[in-house]
């Protein structure tokens, strides 16, 4: 399988992925804890059925050592045991978030409010910003067809 286009070698992807890869990594900066950002971007993917940001995401997790019980759960993250109260409150603001258009008015405020209880306004600024940037790869990734498998640890810095 080979991608539609080429997004490693396009100059216009290659402009726009520059300022989405600069605004992912201002979050590395937040407080928002590292794991709850891989595991919302694990979950998001997964949604949006993005092999490509799946595998990435899974890969660099286990490589922060993220355990492969907590990988291997996170599609079905709200009978697994193994996720923390906030852990479980991002993930349920990711799937409203990428979901968004199966709810009218979008999330809905419970959602919000029980992210709320566990993240300060900065922490929900980056979970909010994690989960916008997410998606766009994702969709972009899907639409070209982005092949899955072959992504190493770090690959792109």
């Amino acid at each position: 399988m080979s991608a539609r286009l080429d997004m490693f070698s396009s100059p216009t992807l290659g402009k726009v992925f520059k300022h989405i890869i600069s605004a992912g990594k201002i979050l590395e900066q937040s407080t928002l804890p590292a794991a709850t950002q891989e595991l919302v971007k694990i979950r998001a993917s997964q949604i949006n059925g993005c092999g490509f940001c799946t595998d990435m995401h899974t890969k660099d997790a286990a490589a922060a050592g993220e355990t492969s019980v907590r990988l291997n759960l996170v599609a079905a993250w709200r009978e697994a045991t193994v996720f923390t109260e906030a852990e479980r409150a991002a993930l349920e603001l990711t799937e409203a978030g990428t979901r968004i258009a199966d709810a009218a008015g979008g999330v809905p405020d419970p959602i919000w409010s029980n992210a709320a209880k566990h993240y300060d306004e900065e922490q929900l600024a980056a979970l909010v910003c994690a989960i916008a940037l997410i998606n766009a790869f994702n969709r972009a990734n899907v639409l070209v067809q982005q092949p899955a498998g072959d992504y190493q640890p770090g690959q792109f810095g």
